[in-house]
């Protein structure tokens, strides 16, 4: 799967609100400036292109559709990132987040409650 552009993943992600849509209603959606129509029905089908997208078509016009969900964008995009960024490693990311966001206490006890019900062998 390809990385998006930041344009790209907003547009994908009227998208995955709206499940499937015209050009005019993606269009209607953005906001001031609107980019033109034409450069929009670009980026679209580039997004197709790319395999995030597909259509119906009815006449001449075409509806698009998602072909990918925002979950499954998102965990492969978070993947990327820990792959990239973290050496692989969950732990490294908790670490990094500890340190430079300043994860509250209780934000710690809700991770480490989440950690104990996924190691719970009572729970598969």
């Amino acid at each position: 799967m390809e990385k998006l552009s930041k344009n790209e993943e907003e547009l994908m992600c009227i998208f995955w609100e709206l499940d499937r849509a015209l050009v005019r209603d993606i269009l209607n959606l953005l906001p001031e400036p609107k980019p033109p129509y034409t450069t929009l029905a670009s980026s679209i089908k580039l997004l197709e292109k790319k395999g995030f997208l597909n259509h119906r078509t009815y006449g001449n016009i075409h509806e698009y559709y998602p072909t990918i969900s925002q979950t499954e964008y998102r965990k492969k995009s978070l993947n990327d990132l820990i792959h990239n960024f973290f050496d692989g490693s969950a732990a490294n990311v908790l670490s990094f987040m500890i340190k430079e966001k300043g994860i509250s206490d209780k934000e710690i006890e809700e991770l480490q409650k989440l950690i104990d019900e996924n190691l719970d062998p009572e729970k598969e």
